[in-house]
């Protein structure tokens, strides 16, 4: 994944939306794909964001993608490639089980509806 493409950082913030916010990478052969943020999450020590791209095969596909996320002294946020194997699979990991609670709190909160 890392190495199929590199970013920008964030931008396209929608004030009015907030969870509409949007990121724009721009991948190795050049061309930029704009995805949605699904969430920023902790995995380990670091801060990671998972990304849902809006138009092309990618989102047909459902691939999400996953950078570390940083934000500099002056607060502004940044995206980082995960180099290694190992962190990314503590990432994506940690982003399955992210998605398992929330399923589970949705059938919860459905169960608790009826």
């Amino acid at each position: 994944m890392a190495n199929e493409k590199n970013n920008n950082g964030l931008g396209n913030q929608d004030a009015e939306n907030e969870e509409e916010m949007t990121v724009t990478l721009t991948l190795d052969d050049g061309t930029e794909l704009e995805c949605v943020v699904l969430t920023i999450f902790e995995a380990g020590d670091r801060e990671y964001i998972a990304l849902l791209p809006l138009d092309g095969r990618e989102a047909e596909d459902g691939e999400v993608y996953l950078y570390r996320y940083v934000e500099d002294v002056n607060g502004t946020p940044d995206l980082e490639n995960i180099e290694s194997d190992e962190e990314y699979e503590i990432v994506a990991d940690a982003f399955d089980e992210l998605l398992d609670a929330e399923e589970y709190d949705e059938l919860v909160g459905e169960d608790e509806l009826s």
